[in-house]
């Protein structure tokens, strides 16, 4: 951050790059936090796109690109690799204290007030070392997932129990609604969901991309981890707009690139008839909040999917399609049912000024 003074209030923010939850979870918290405070000095370390970042925090901030956990290996956005996580996991934790000892060492050369863990365990346990003010905030956590994957693993007992005593020691663990339950979490404290909400810029979408008033915009977003879907192998569906992701380099008139549309994720989320993804905080939360109907892939071992899918089929028109109508491109039943349903009331994401109170008081 240029010209920023040392004697200003430094917040440290270590955000996980599995997937784009976790940046949106923790953006919206520090980006009112920095309205509240003047001259707060963010650092950010994640290994999040550069551009995400951009796009997510609305004040300057320095980026230090690294990465303090890995959460599952992954063969695709929906598919854990249980033993190669186990493996992956034993050689992270192979050198654990003298792991957790460098990374005090480096936190203490950048000098911060507070960090911000969203969910990376091996900072907040560098934190406790470095005499560090911690906080944890997230809507899950890697060590119940780990156990929930990995608890035959030999080492798994000593692993589970390391990550657990980093996160229990923060001085909180900011639950995210909806949460995983971390039934072994002693300094969890609950708060309300956290999304951005965006603006409904519908008429400015329906004239740049010459629609019918009547057509549906349906927003293919499968989050931050690739799962390239067969898309120029779907059959056409009269009145239906897609819009994907310009990487997947599909020309049809019937789709459209995000990209082109030159808005804010949050602000096309917001004016689309219709959303389908896979079981994800960020997306679901935000789709919530914008009372746009979820058309989304279960991904059915995930252990945090119950809560998301309970807690958005209260609080908002969703409803899962096979992963094989999914590929094949078979959605024009379950979107007309989808858009059957009634749409229930949308939620406040007043877990955002709940985060902030709670982080502010500790400057």
């Amino acid at each position: 951050m240029k010209g920023a003074s040392k004697n200003m209030p430094h917040l440290l923010v270590d955000i996980s790059a599995h997937g784009f939850g976790h940046v949106s979870q923790t953006a919206p918290v520090v980006n009112e936090l920095a309205r509240r405070i003047s001259g707060l000095r963010v650092t950010l370390r994640t290994t999040a796109p550069h551009f995400l970042l951009q796009q997510s925090f609305h004040y300057d901030f320095h980026r230090i690109p690294a990465a303090f956990d890995f959460g599952m290996q992954m063969a695709s956005a929906v598919d854990v690799q249980e033993e190669e996580s186990a493996i992956a996991y034993r050689t992270f934790h192979a050198d654990w204290e003298e792991k957790v000892a460098r990374e005090a060492h480096a936190m203490r050369a950048l000098e911060p007030d507070l960090l911000l863990a969203n969910v990376p365990y091996l900072s907040l346990a560098a934190a406790r070392v470095a005499g560090v003010r911690a906080v944890g905030m997230c809507s899950l956590n890697w060590a119940d997932i780990y156990r929930h994957y990995c608890a035959g693993d030999t080492a798994s007992h000593t692993i589970h129990a390391q990550m657990l005593a980093a996160y229990n020691s923060a001085e909180c663990f900011l639950k995210v609604q909806p949460a995983m339950p971390m039934l072994d979490f002693s300094n969890a404290r609950n708060i309300n969901p956290i999304a951005r909400v965006g603006c409904n810029q519908r008429t400015s979408l329906i004239a740049k991309l010459r629609l019918d008033e009547a057509e549906k915009l349906v927003l293919v977003a499968m989050g931050g981890m690739e799962f390239r879907l067969p898309v120029e192998h779907w059959p056409h569906l009269p009145g239906v707009r897609w819009i994907i992701p310009q990487a997947w380099q599909v020309q049809r008139d019937d789709m459209a690139s995000l990209e082109s549309l030159d808005l804010p994720f949050g602000d096309v989320l917001a004016s689309c008839d219709a959303v389908l993804t896979k079981p994800g905080y960020g997306t679901f939360a935000e789709a919530a909040c914008d009372g746009v109907p979820v058309l989304y892939v279960a991904r059915r071992d995930w252990p945090e999917e119950p809560c998301l899918v309970q807690w958005l089929a209260e609080h908002g028109a969703c409803l899962e399609v096979q992963r094989d109508v999914l590929c094949a491109g078979d959605l024009g039943d379950a979107l007309n049912q989808l858009w059957a349903m009634p749409k229930p009331p949308v939620p406040v994401p007043s877990g955002i000024s709940e985060a902030a109170d709670y982080l502010a008081g500790l400057f």
